[in-house]
């Protein structure tokens, strides 16, 4: 089952995000198969990021909390918050009715 990770990021905390990015991207790695997608998510400007979004595939909530308590970025305290949402979305590109 598809899974939405939303999290955001606590305020000033790019130096933190940077020094914690090779284990997040590291971590991510060794799943990419069951990753539809994720990336940054940006303030307005377009340069500075203030959070998370993942899609990924799990087999129920246990698996996605259990990876999230040993995911780097949360681990090392860079999220103010994490949200996670069961996602509907097909993956791919979409595709009218």
């Amino acid at each position: 089952m598809l899974f939405a990770i939303h999290a955001l990021d606590t305020p000033v905390s790019l130096d933190k995000r940077m020094a914690l990015r090779p284990e997040h991207r590291e971590y991510l790695g060794a799943i990419r198969e069951r990753t539809a997608f994720s990336g940054p998510l940006m303030a307005d400007d377009g340069k500075t990021m203030v959070g998370s979004l993942m899609v990924m595939d799990f087999p129920d909530r246990g698996a996605v909390e259990a990876w999230l308590a040993s995911e780097p970025f949360n681990k090392g305290g860079l999220f103010a918050s994490v949200a996670v949402y069961a996602y509907g979305g097909a993956p791919g590109p979409f595709q009218p009715e």
